[in-house]
């Protein structure tokens, strides 16, 4: 549950895309993107995101919250490398962003902020134990512990995609990697086909789900949160891999866990910048209300 009234610049620095927003009395509001140079220089990539911030400063916004695809020192706000954009490595993001606009930055990884979005704004707000699974490009995870992100060093905690699974890693078969292995198409376009009936289409999804299931059964063993929220574009299709995740659940060692976990799909409009407002609620207002 959101704990500030205050109003906050949320920004989400992604590959191929920024995009921000700025939460006002609560909700997001001036929704905006851009275009990432992401094969210019870090120079010019700051240029942009000053350029890009710069056009909110009507609202006299209090703090910046900002996610990022990638490895973070959040203590010292520094970016340590940035998924698809090659020269954003070891940058001082947060101490450039608060020299420039004079006001307070917080930095984390965007699975991180999905999932804190999730439990601030969306379906995860009743539950103090949570785990957000992203399912896109690749799989990403953020961690609430007792009503608070846990990330670890650097942002590495519940790196699930690493995980040794069958021939290689969960990533490897709960993201739309496993799509285009085994059936050449990506998982938009196997969507499309499973609503019209395609057998091969569902049977895909039946397959991911069963993937899906065990890499849930790894989160259990350590964690046992309340609850789960899948976000990321393949949630879409939760319908097509819901029965076959959950058989695979079922066979988890600890009925008493298993039974009583609740899995959610994220329904929050920009997740992503949900999650950047949610940073500064998170860590801002709790260090001035110590």
């Amino acid at each position: 549950m959101l704990t500030t009234s205050q109003t906050i610049l949320g920004l989400d620095i992604g590959g191929t895309t920024m995009k921000a927003g700025v939460l006002v009395h609560g909700k997001l509001e001036d929704i905006r993107s851009i275009d990432t140079p992401s094969l210019e220089s870090q120079e010019c990539i700051l240029e942009t995101i000053v350029d890009f911030i710069s056009n909110y400063l009507v609202y006299d916004f209090s703090a910046i919250g900002v996610g990022i695809p990638g490895l973070i020192d959040t203590e010292k706000g520094i970016v340590l490398n940035l998924a698809n954009i090659p020269s954003f490595t070891k940058v001082h993001l947060k101490d450039f962003l608060q020299e420039k606009f004079n006001k307070p930055v917080f930095i984390n990884n965007d699975a991180n902020c999905f999932t804190l979005g999730e439990y601030k704004f969306g379906a995860a707000q009743i539950y103090n134990h949570v785990v957000g699974i992203t399912l896109g490009t690749g799989v990403g995870t953020g961690i609430i512990m007792n009503g608070h992100l846990y990330c670890g060093h650097h942002c590495a905690a519940g790196e699930w995609c690493s995980v040794p699974y069958l021939e290689k890693d969960f990533e490897y078969y709960c993201s739309s990697k496993f799509f285009i292995r085994k059936y050449g198409k990506k998982p938009k376009s196997l969507y499309k086909k499973a609503l019209q009936g395609d057998s091969i289409a569902i049977k895909a999804f039946e397959e991911f789900g069963f993937h899906l299931g065990e890499l849930i059964k790894n989160v259990l063993y350590v964690l046992a949160p309340q609850a789960i929220v899948l976000g990321g574009s393949i949630r879409k299709a939760y319908p097509f891999f819901k029965e076959s995740m959950l058989a695979s659940i079922s066979q988890f060692k600890y009925p008493s866990v298993s039974s009583n976990l609740n899995i959610l799909i994220s329904d929050l409009d920009e997740t992503a910048i949900h999650g950047a407002v949610a940073l500064v609620d998170e860590f801002y207002v709790a260090v001035k209300t110590v």
